[in-house]
């Protein structure tokens, strides 16, 4: 964000730079107050072998008949949403924060140089 000269709104310059750190409402039994949070990037873990979403799909690809399911080709999107990871310093309570849409992301707060590459 970068802030209008002479406005109090601010521009959006479709890159994002977060602080690794954040003070914010912890809802964990032991705080239920402001606190401070250490911030990551949310992502997504491996896949299970065993879940029921998975067990029904290789059971109908099983055998003859090809693909059973569509496979989606018609990506429209170039960004993704950004979730952020909050975990509370007191408690180790976690939680999720999503943003909107950004082609870079950045974790750190540290300025932008030429040259890096996004990280997302």
């Amino acid at each position: 964000w970068q802030l209008a000269p002479g406005r109090r709104y601010r521009i959006r310059d479709n890159g994002e730079r977060i602080r690794s750190t954040r003070n914010t409402f912890c809802k964990g039994k032991q705080c239920r107050k402001h606190t401070l949070h250490k911030v990551t990037q949310y992502r997504i873990g491996k896949a299970r072998l065993f879940a029921q979403g998975k067990r029904r799909y290789d059971r109908k690809q099983s055998g003859f008949g090809g693909q059973t399911k569509p496979i989606f080709h018609k990506k429209a999107k170039t960004t993704k949403k950004i979730t952020l990871r909050l975990e509370c310093t007191v408690c180790k309570y976690k939680m999720q924060f999503k943003l909107k849409r950004c082609k870079h992301f950045e974790l750190g707060g540290d300025k932008k140089s030429k040259g890096t590459a996004a990280t997302y």
